[in-house]
């Protein structure tokens, strides 16, 4: 039969299968129920499920077969007299162990398997014994019957039928129950030399080793899983074999069943027989819960069909099964569930216990009377959860009684199906029916631990599960659709792609299903319920009515028969009605949590007021003041205060510093007693030693991390991002400056360290411009805001300065914005809605607002107002362990305090106090009115004042003081005393005491402070406490301290923030309901958040108390590589952990320390757990002497005196939570089966000092335990004397209540810590019960979208109101977020942020502007005022008379050759250039932009918006393709060109009415003026600069009317329309793709002329006269931003001011005479330019550059050159003089030319024809001689030819170089030569206008394509010198030969073949060929 308990059979077992029969018969008429005794011997094949098992095979005990009760006391019975009972031998004296065996011939029996047992007592050996093997299980761990048979292999004994009799004779000698499971551990087998050796463990369900590193372990008491991972833990809700407590890792979807009923009941349907049928969990009928609520009977037998080895796994609460009942009671297990979540104000209506809400449920029906003294009779206050239903109304004593409605809520939730289900109209899918709902209540209230309070949560998951899994084939109907996985992941109800838990061959039949009904509710709701035995009451069966149920519950509970009843369920399933429930909860535990969490944590703080003020507290305060018989606690500090005169003892705690160099080996025994050393000087005595100072101390403040930098970018690229949509939202064009102000929550301390920040950030002096000294700290306060009442003033004249000031951009920085986000509608409260969300703020342009918050959930809802794209998460430093920004420092946080306790190498940073626990819920019991946290409280500030007077030495030693305190308190105080004694200077650490409560934080701060002055402690460290609402205030002496460390000379400084309290011995009260962004210092060891409250189950509200132990920590002292996941973590030192401050006798790291963390590593002993910060001590010596020495293996390091025995968590190996409450006996007891293991066994040590009492020695050893190795010496390391200087690189430890610790350490199924998956913030709800967990893969961004979708605002969040009909959604443009975890330097990243934010807009405002000083002028040249200086228009009589300036003055056309000019007299001769001048960039100015600039794509603004084609509203312009066709002589082929006309600018063309073709593009008429209108139509060609062109002429034209066309080629067209959607596009022909801007300006010239005679043919048509039509056009460059205009002032002379492109296009329009001009344009701008040449007319005739005003009329036999590259517009304007066209600039105006290093006319690359990529080619391979083999390039022909002039012509004119007065002859082109060469420019056009050639040699002569003017009399009329060159240029030879016969070259120049060339193109290229030839 098994193990039964002494061999018996109990009739408990036979029952329970009883049971389980009746259930299946109950839940079917048509299969009869398996027969009894099938079930008793029967077990079905079950799936492996994913329960977590720690590594350690100590932990396997309560292998899967018992219950969560209590481990009843095991007494092995007494074996006879005379037998042997030496380990590792039978009862018959043979020896078993496998050592002994190995080589031993066996005799095994058949169907007999070998099999290796574990002794306890002999850890280092097996005993081998055989076992039938049909009760071993398979590899996968199934198939093994239930029973044992075993044969002893020493004596040969067989037929051992019972493990327990089996265990009895070979001397197992067990404490606990023998289980097989547990002893049998290996096979074993024989090896090749025929050894018997150890083999493959033995698969008891999956708990092998192998299994158990996969699984996630889960801490203790609770369960954490929600979601379990995908096929491995069963989420059916037919069967759960693992059980589940409170959020069970295999599925908190425990539906009932009847054991082995071969139709498994979904949501009350029976399923197909086939389903093979898994063990039911522990909550089936007849079983115990898994609470260990010590009411159970006892364990059932292990043969039960619901439990399966599985359900211990991961169920039974180890505080309950594992924990002894004197500890139980602290183990105040898994509040996981706790907690109701305050958060959810009870659904709607906040559940204050208000009598109100009582009495006005009164529904027909009987009244329920409740009776007087209930609460002190019961010493509790029942809470009603109502359900389904309505509550009677209750009467009589009703305020004794608390009503809730989660539970109602809960199920109201989980029967709204999602809505992803109701689009399909009927639908199978149905939601989970209410007698369902009410047995899975049932069940998960029988699961709850005896410590466990429902969590509403968990139900609703549990209610979701049971549904998705009844309906799981139509559900997945509706997902297919779903192609992305993700959308089934994040969003939606998740796609499982099997059922997990069932073999993946089955599936559920919803054919088959029947529905749960009535009628059978009660029955198995009690039948759940008796396996917990009083646990749970089911009231079913005879209730009529809920009021007839809960009178009865109240009788009850007032004769005391639900003493041992936590909740009492009442059904009503009346025939013909529908079925009602309620629950009550009786327990009283959870009757306090409940009551508590129903307050709002306001509420909460006001009750803890008024039981204060009325004095309910001075009882328990008097009760903790008697220490029993060790006295009272006032009048022994009254006996220390007498006694005061004696030296106080503290200071020689340690040796003195200069002992310390000489003892850094010995051992703990060495370091002498507090009584025997007092030579050291007293604390105020070795402050007042001038000559004590610490070398260690430093301390930094301004300094810009990489990381902050990188996140300030980010955010700044957000706001580039959001001006550069298309939404126009953000015009960072229109800003110059920046205005900020930063509000933060109403914390003075918060306020000043804000203002310290931006103080010392420099910031204020990049943004005012102000000297570093001018600004004060004062000033800064003036941008930073508390956002009290006094804020509304200030944000009020922000917005007036918004709206009178609309070029500054002001940022609203809204510090900690989770602090305040309720709803302006709330009295007093929603400070932040109201100002921040008002509609001046929402609609202001120029008010941006930057929300910064460590827990942005709450602002992440369905109706939040920042867009997802709008939010900056804080990046990750480190991704594999690569430090991505190279940090100085490591962030360590939340989740490194999480990893923390699960790495087994150190004692966990964060920790619970187990004996401050138990005496806490003790109180708690015998004070049941008091609120818990003024019973917490009470006791912790009672636990400081014991171990202060402990630790002081005061008190004499007979007083046994330490046993009134936790080890945690005393060893935190202990530290905090002799901290400062070993630093010269006092340094020491702080103390953070978090009570939220201010009046309870304030009776503490009285309380410590009076003890601490009794003491004699006042120089020793202070006490601060530190309120939300006043100013930081700390003792003079203390600031004094202060202002010596930091080298302050202000007599008036104070500190005003906890940051400037570096290095500070103290201890900060810190209270407030939630901590407001203070910052803690560096110094900051202990944060000990044990009183804060449980009762709010919030993700925002845990961590953002866990957010103060947030910590920076010098990355230089991190391991050098990480060991594990989480090792990162490590940067602890232990000193910061536990032990003494023996600091000189351990191994330390310093940062100057030569040995390296892996060197340390390396020394330590072997098998030690090395810490890579060994462990310093910071008790006192005396209770270090009683800790131990062991070393012990890694593996077994978290196990070591583990008081529970089983380690069921989820983790990687964890680290002992805490040390439990226990005896120093029990601990021993306890760990026994453990520490056999290990390499040296651990037993009681020799305490040499008879301090302290054994309970602390318990606890020592457990906290030493964990970071073994640490405590060996390390001579070599060198040692820091200050303490603050070891410890500022370690992150504080923390100290949380056991029920937060429960809760945060545990894991969901995701591998998230349980408490990420809690309401995200009370001001917000779930959307629905249908949610998905968060997954552990989410990154931030889809945590933010996870929150989006499955969070709404409650009626009280600010963002309930946001919400507009037909809008997706409401996100407020200019709004960003950024988040990121505490402490981690978000306000240095948002203020460096604004300064680059300023920066860039300075920087936007600004164009870098070609600022160059004309070239080439000679002072000779000016002196001639033509016109007088003030006139308007040029006089064309008076500009012929003026002499055309041939000289070439633009300063880009330097390296060109210079135009001969007779007159000019050039400065150097050939204007050589300066070598060095070659490679530098042309000179620029940063210009601020004027009004009337021109933009590229970037700029956008409300004006713009309509001009650009991208008004919101409107959809994007539409444009259509005209072809336009007109035929060209010189081309000798039809032209055609395409318009691309948005629909907004057709008006400016003509198209025939026929076909709409496109006829011509309207032309004004001369005699039209407008003042709003540009009559010249404007072409800018432009290639390469869609983005950065300057095409944005809105404002340049000043808002006129104009025709704008650009110009651009065909394979760009596309790019431009995008970038221009309302500009004309002219797209040139194909041909044109590789041509320059010759050619552009060629059609530009030609279509113009075309269109011209155009529209003089239709004006004609039309009646009007012909040649009145406006012949000019616009040239212009893609680079002009400003135009500028010169004013004369008589005071300061000429002053130069910014114009509107359309001021100075209607001036030149408007000349009088501007018809009889060619060509017109204007000056060039130079910062110079007006100062060099004072005289300069206002109008002159030369060159135009970059901006033309052209008469195509008049120049109408002018073309531009289009295969020009270069120079094309000197060569045209010479062409256009020589015709005799009038030339004039406007020198009044100048042009702005913006340098754009991107694109343009000038970019050609010159690359080879075999690759595309550009490769340095040399001009000389430019050119070849003709048919030669020669590397070809693929460049135009032309282009080659111009470059190839203008580098090498030095070689071709010889005679040219630097020789002025002999230049080139060039007839009829220009052609830049090089700068050394001077060209001579003549046309051969009759009556051209040329310059006078007499008398003039010439040193070179170029023909370059020259036409049938060029005769051969005309080039006689010109002088050439002896030797001097020609060259010929054609486009084929046969034309060169031609060119040559007809110009009849031969007579005068002498030509060799050699001197032929072409330029280096293939044929198809169509190469240009050249001859040259010498003079004769």
């Amino acid at each position: 039969m098994g193990n039964s308990y002494a061999g018996q059979l109990r009739t408990t077992r036979f029952e329970e299968v009883l049971h389980n029969s009746i259930e299946a018969s109950l839940r079917s008429n048509t299969v009869v129920a398996r027969p009894v005794f099938s079930q008793l011997y029967l077990e079905t094949e079950q799936p492996l499920t994913h329960n977590g098992r720690t590594e350690n095979d100590d932990d396997d005990d309560e292998d899967g077969s018992e219950s969560n009760s209590p481990p009843l006391p095991y007494q092995m019975k007494t074996p006879p007299e005379g037998c042997c009972t030496t380990d590792g031998f039978c009862q018959a004296g043979r020896d078993l162990r496998l050592s002994s065996l190995a080589s031993d011939p066996l005799d095994v029996s058949a169907g007999f398997m070998l099999v290796g047992v574990k002794s306890p007592s002999l850890p280092e050996t097996l005993l081998v014994c055989a076992v039938d093997r049909r009760f071993l299980p398979d590899e996968r761990g199934h198939n093994a019957l239930l029973g044992f048979l075993g044969n002893c292999m020493g004596c040969g004994e067989k037929g051992f039928r019972y493990f327990t009799e089996f265990s009895n004779h070979i001397n197992l000698k067990l404490s606990t129950q023998p289980k097989k499971q547990k002893h049998l551990k290996h096979h074993l087998y024989r090896n090749n030399q025929g050894m018997l050796v150890k083999g493959a463990p033995i698969c008891w369900r999956g708990h092998d080793g192998r299994m158990r590193q996969t699984v996630s372990i889960l801490p203790e008491g609770h369960v954490a899983s929600d979601e379990p991972p995908p096929n491995t833990a069963p989420t059916l809700p037919i069967h759960t074999p693992g059980g589940y407590t409170a959020g069970s890792n295999s599925d908190p979807v425990n539906l009932p069943q009847v054991a082995d009923a071969p139709h498994p009941l979904t949501n009350g349907i029976h399923v197909a027989p086939s389903v093979a049928q898994p063990s039911l969990n522990q909550s089936g009928p007849g079983r115990p819960s898994a609470t260990g609520s010590h009411v159970n009977t006892g364990p059932p037998k292990k043969r039960h069909k619901g439990w399966s080895p599985e359900s211990s796994a991961n169920s039974v609460t180890e505080s309950a099964v594992k924990t002894p009942p004197s500890s139980s009671a602290s183990a105040a297990s898994s509040m996981s569930s706790l907690l109701t979540n305050g958060a959810r104000s009870e659904t709607a209506a906040p559940l204050s216990s208000s009598q109100a809400s009582l009495t006005s449920l009164s529904p027909p029906g009987l009244a329920v009377t409740i009776p007087d003294q209930l609460l002190h009779t019961c010493r509790l206050q029942p809470v009603i959860f109502k359900g389904h239903g309505s509550l009677p109304q209750l009467t009589g004593n009703i305020s004794e009684v608390l009503l809730s409605s989660l539970l109602q809520s809960c199920y109201l939730s989980s029967q709204t199906l999602p809505r992803v289900y109701q689009h399909y109209g009927p639908s199978p899918i149905q939601p989970l029916s209410t007698e369902m709902q009410i047995l899975l209540t049932v069940y998960y209230l029988v699961q709850l631990g005896p410590d466990q309070v429902p969590l509403i949560e968990d139900l609703e998951q549990i209610f979701m599960r049971s549904w998705r899994e009844s309906h799981l084939s139509e559900i997945r109907q509706y997902q297919q659709p779903q192609t992305p996985a993700s959308q089934g992941r994040h969003y939606g109800i998740e796609t499982s792609s099997i059922l997990p838990g069932l073999p993946q061959h089955l599936s559920l039949l919803p054919q088959s299903q029947q529905p749960l009904t009535p009628s059978q509710l009660p029955w198995l709701a009690q039948l759940a319920a008796s396996s917990c035995g009083e646990g749970v009451v089911v009231l079913g069966e005879k209730i009529g009515s809920l009021a007839q149920g809960l009178q009865q519950t109240v009788s009850r509970l007032m004769e005391g028969r639900l003493e041992n009843t936590n909740y009492v369920a009442i059904i009503v399933t009346v025939p013909g009605q529908e079925t009602q429930s309620c629950v009550v909860v009786t327990g009283k535990h959870q009757c306090r949590a409940l009551a508590e969490s129903m307050y709002s944590p306001n509420e909460g703080l006001k009750e803890i007021n008024h039981q204060l003020s009325l004095g309910a507290a001075q009882e328990l305060i008097h009760y903790c003041n008697s220490l029993g018989q060790d006295g009272d606690l006032d009048s022994l500090l009254d006996s220390a205060t007498l006694d005061s005169n004696e030296p106080s003892p503290l200071s020689s705690c340690l040796d003195s510093a200069e002992e310390k160099s000489v003892k850094t080996t010995h051992s703990p025994k060495d370091t002498p007693s507090p009584k025997n050393s007092k030579d050291s000087p007293s604390p105020k005595g070795r402050a007042s030693s001038p000559k004590d100072t610490c070398s260690e101390y430093s301390v930094k403040w301004r300094e810009v991390r990489p990381i902050q930098l990188a996140v300030a970018r980010k955010l700044l690229s957000h706001v580039c991002a959001i001006a550069d949509s298309s939404t126009q939202n953000l015009d960072l064009g229109s800003f110059d400056r920046v205005s900020f102000l930063i509000l933060v929550p109403p914390s003075e301390v918060t306020f000043q360290q804000t203002v310290f920040h931006l103080w010392s950030s420099g910031v204020l002096q990049e943004l005012g411009g102000l000297d570093q000294e001018c600004v004060s700290q004062r000033e800064a306060e003036r941008y930073v805001v508390k956002m009290d009442q006094n804020a509304q003033a200030r944000i009020e004249n922000l917005i007036q300065e918004a709206q009178s000031n609309s070029y500054t951009l002001h940022i609203l920085v809204h510090d900690h914005a989770h602090w305040d986000i309720n709803s302006n509608s709330d009295s007093g409260l929603g400070l932040v809605d109201q100002l921040l969300n008002s509609r001046q703020v929402r609609e202001a342009p120029n008010i941006l607002i930057l929300h910064v918050t460590s827990f942005p959930f709450a602002l992440q809802t369905q109706f939040t107002r920042i867009s997802p794209y709008n939010e900056i998460h804080w990046p990750s430093a480190f991704s594999n362990d690569v430090d991505l920004y190279h940090e100085k420092t490591r962030y360590f946080g939340v989740s490194e305090l999480l990893e923390s306790t699960r790495s087994g190498s150190s004692l966990p940073l964060m920790r619970y106090d187990s004996s401050f626990e138990s005496m806490a819920s003790a109180l708690e019991e015998r004070f049941p009115k008091l609120h818990s946290s003024v019973i917490r409280t009470t006791v912790l500030i009672q636990h400081y004042c014991v171990a202060l007077m402990a630790a002081s030495g005061k008190i004499g030693s007979s007083h046994n003081l330490h046993k009134h305190t936790s080890v945690e308190t005393l060893e935190i105080v202990q530290s905090l005393l002799t901290a400062a004694q070993q630093c010269p200077t006092h340094h020491g650490h702080m103390v953070l005491l978090r009570i939220p409560s201010q009046s309870l934080a304030a009776w503490a701060h009285r309380r410590l402070s009076r003890v601490r002055r009794q003491l004699g402690l006042e120089d020793t460290f202070e006490i601060i406490l530190g309120n939300p609402n006043q100013a930081l205030s700390i003792g003079q002496s203390f600031t004094d301290q202060i202002k010596t460390w930091l080298k302050i000379q202000d007599a008036d400084w104070v500190p005003q923030t906890y940051l400037e309290l570096e290095a500070l011995p103290c201890i900060l009260i810190l209270s407030g309901a939630e901590p407001q962004g203070e910052s803690m210092p560096r110094s900051l060891k202990y944060c000990d958040l044990r009183v804060i409250s449980c009762s709010y189950l919030q993700r925002t509200t845990l961590e953002q108390e866990l957010g103060l132990a947030a910590y920076l920590v010098r990355a230089e002292s991190r391991p050098p590589h990480n060991p594990g996941p989480g090792s990162d973590l490590l940067e602890s030192d232990a000193a910061k952990l536990s032990s003494t401050d023996n600091e000189e006798e351990e191994g330390q790291e310093n940062r100057d320390s030569p040995l390296s963390s892996s060197q340390q590593l390396q020394s330590c002993p072997e098998g030690g757990a090395s810490d890579p910060f060994p462990a310093q001590s910071t008790t006192s010596p005396n209770v270090q002497k009683g800790t131990t020495d062991t070393i012990q293996p890694p593996s077994q390091s978290q196990t070591q005196l583990q008081p529970q025995p089983s380690q069921s968590f989820p983790y990687p190996p964890t680290p002992l939570h805490q040390p439990q409450v226990q005896s120093f006996s029990q601990a021993q007891t306890n760990s026994q089966p453990h520490t056999q293991t290990l390499s040296q066994p651990h037993s009681q040590m020799q305490i040499p000092n008879p301090q302290p009492p054994p309970s602390a020695q318990s606890h020592r050893q457990h906290s030493k335990s964990t970071s073994s190795g640490s405590l060996s010496p390390q001579a070599s390391s060198p040692h820091l004397s200050c303490s603050w200087a070891r410890g500022v690189s370690r992150p504080p430890s923390v100290l949380l209540p056991r029920a937060l610790y429960d809760i945060i350490t545990a894991s969901d199924s995701s591998g998230l810590p349980r408490c990420t998956s809690f309401l995200p913030h009370m001001s917000v709800a779930w959307a629905s019960s249908f949610r998905p967990l968060l997954s552990k893969m989410m990154t931030c961004t889809e945590q933010s979208l996870y929150y989006r979708q499955w969070t709404v605002p409650r009626s009280y969040h600010m963002d309930s109101s946001n919400r507009t009909e037909g809008r997706s959604d409401n996100f407020h443009p200019r709004r960003l977020l950024l988040s990121g975890p505490p402490q981690v330097g978000k306000t240095g990243a948002y203020l460096h942020f604004l300064g680059i934010l300023s920066r860039m807009l300075i920087r936007l405002m600004e164009v870098d502007i070609y600022d160059e000083e004309d070239i080439n002028y000679s002072c000779q040249a000016e002196g001639v005022l033509y016109h007088p200086s003030n006139v308007s228009w040029p006089n064309p009589d008076i500009v012929k008379t003026m002499p055309f300036d041939y000289t070439i003055h633009d300063p880009k056309y330097e390296e060109i050759s210079s135009v001969y000019c007779p007159g000019y007299k050039s400065s150097a001769d050939g204007n050589p250039v300066r070598q060095e001048d070659v490679y530098l960039r042309r000179r620029t100015s940063r210009i601020k932009l004027s009004k009337y600039a021109a933009y590229n794509t970037y700029h956008h603004c409300e004006q713009c918006h309509q001009y650009l084609g991208i008004n919101p509203r409107y959809q994007m312009y539409e444009s259509t393709l005209h072809a336009f066709t007109f035929t060209h002589l010189l081309l000798g082929e039809e032209i055609q060109l395409y318009f691309i006309i948005p629909k907004s600018k057709e008006h400016y063309f003509s198209f025939s009415q026929s076909g709409g073709q496109l006829e011509s593009m309207r032309l004004p008429l001369t005699s039209d003026w407008s003042p709003d209108c540009i009559k010249s139509p404007i072409f800018t060609p432009t290639t390469g600069r869609h983005e950065h062109g300057l095409f944005n002429l809105y404002h340049a034209m000043d808002g006129a009317s104009h025709l704008h066309i650009l110009v651009v080629k065909e394979y760009e067209m596309a790019v431009y329309k995008k970038y221009w959607p309302n500009h004309i596009m002219l797209v040139l022909p194909t041909v044109f793709n590789g041509a320059g801007i010759g050619a552009a300006h060629f059609l530009i010239k030609e279509l113009s002329y075309h269109n011209l005679e155009l529209e003089r043919s239709r004006r004609l048509e039309g009646g009007g006269p012909a040649g009145d039509v406006w012949p000019f056009i616009i040239l212009t460059d893609d680079s002009c931003v400003m135009w500028n205009a010169v004013d004369l002032d008589a005071r300061n002379g000429a002053v130069e001011h910014a114009v509107s492109l359309k001021h100075i296009l209607q001036h030149m329009e408007a000349c009088p005479d501007l018809a009889h001009y060619g060509l017109c344009g204007v000056r060039k701008w130079s910062s110079r330019g007006l100062t060099e040449n004072k005289l300069r007319d206002p109008f002159s005739r030369g060159h135009l550059h970059d901006f033309l005003l052209l008469n195509v009329d008049r120049s109408q036999n002018v073309q531009y050159d289009q295969n020009r590259f270069t120079c094309h517009d000197v060569d045209f304007t010479l062409r256009l003089h020589s015709a005799g066209l009038l030339v004039c600039r406007f020198n009044a105006f100048s042009v702005m030319k913006k340098q754009i290093a991107i694109g343009g006319y000038r970019t050609f690359i010159i690359k080879t024809k075999t690759t595309d990529v550009p490769t340095s080619v040399g001009p000389s391979q430019y050119i070849c001689a003709p048919d030669s083999k020669h590397l070809f390039l693929a460049t135009p022909a032309q282009l080659l030819l111009e470059k190839y002039l203008q580098h090498t012509s030095q070689k071709l004119f010889p005679h040219s170089t630097k020789n002025y007065t002999h230049p080139v002859l060039s007839v009829d082109c220009y052609l830049n030569l090089g700068p050394e060469v001077t060209v001579c420019f003549v046309s051969s056009r009759p009556h051209s206008v040329n310059i006078s050639s007499t008398g003039l040699l010439f040193s070179g002569l170029l023909l370059c394509f020259s036409d049938s003017f060029v005769t051969a009399g005309f080039l006689k009329k010109f002088s050439f010198l002896k030797g001097a060159t020609l060259c010929v240029i054609s486009a084929d030879r046969s034309s060169l030969r031609q060119t040559v016969g007809r110009l009849e070259l031969e007579e005068e120049w002498r030509f060799r073949l050699s001197d032929e060339f072409q330029t280096a193109n293939a044929k198809e290229d169509r190469p240009l060929f050249f001859l040259t030839g010498k003079h004769i």
